[in-house]
């Protein structure tokens, strides 16, 4: 049984997310996905396994929970069919998901663009983000997952020092920071993204997040392209394309390792 580990959103080794991906020939016991998950110890492990028409059934796990919706350990996922060939470069690979089928075509060298629901966030409080986060925001709302917090900065957002046991405390999968990039930069906003609560502290690049950063955005700037930056310790690069209810998420993508499962820790 064979892990790769991908970095999703990078456009090289030890940037973007990390992500695992297991390319199983039948469903696993959930306890084992569920250990592997943990033992991994990334934002998520992706779970693959054959499925009807030609699509592949796929689920994400944190260390923590099962999530309905991920995008960097899609695309990580889609960039390992295609690497090693169970996908051809001309074809789009199909993902049924807890959020409904996915697709995601290859849209360059190691660069791919993803299907996704748009999750734009309504206006709403969030009790307690101010205190949490240390920042007083200029705008709140939620998405169809996590707090969607807007700051005045994109120094704002990058200082920002969470009390992370407050963060996970508050009524969320996770809570989106985002603010305009500066004039200087080459990208149009700036994000963070936490969801200690989920077993994720601080995630390096949330593709799922970008679901509701990009209609936010977009609507804000007039246009239906938005380029985006996560802004963590390692982070990435999200293109964000609005298409209706519908967002492509567009990034690359590079493997890092594989590693063989000892017989024992194999499903």
């Amino acid at each position: 049984m064979i892990v790769t580990v991908v970095d999703a959103f990078a456009e090289r080794p030890f940037e973007g997310n990390p992500a695992a991906v297991c390319l199983l020939d039948a469903p696993a016991a959930e306890d084992w996905m569920r250990g592997l998950a943990a033992e991994m110890n990334l934002s998520e492990t992706a779970f693959l396994t054959p499925g009807d028409d030609g699509a592949f059934n796929l689920r994400w796990l944190t260390p923590e929970v099962e999530v309905d919706l991920c995008g960097h350990a899609t695309l990580a996922s889609a960039h390992l069919l295609y690497e090693v060939g169970h996908v051809g470069p001309e074809e789009t690979v199909r993902f049924d998901t807890r959020s409904g089928r996915l697709t995601v075509r290859q849209s360059g060298e190691r660069t791919y663009t993803m299907d996704f629901p748009a999750t734009p966030p309504e206006a709403a409080d969030l009790d307690g983000v101010a205190e949490a986060f240390g920042v007083e925001p200029v705008w709140t709302g939620r998405s169809r997952f996590d707090g969607f917090v807007v700051l005045e900065s994109e120094a704002a957002v990058r200082g920002a020092t969470p009390d992370l046991g407050a963060v996970a405390g508050l009524d969320a999968r996770g809570v989106i920071l985002t603010a305009r990039a500066d004039e200087s930069s080459p990208y149009d906003v700036v994000s963070r993204f936490f969801a200690p609560g989920a077993g994720v502290p601080e995630d390096p690049v949330t593709g799922s997040a970008h679901c509701a950063i990009g209609p936010h955005w977009a609507t804000e700037l007039g246009r239906d392209e938005v380029s985006c930056f996560q802004a963590s310790r390692r982070g990435g690069h999200v293109g964000v394309r609005v298409v209706g209810d519908r967002v492509e998420l567009t990034g690359h993508a590079v493997t890092v390792h594989r590693a063989e499962l000892a017989p024992g820790a194999s499903p």
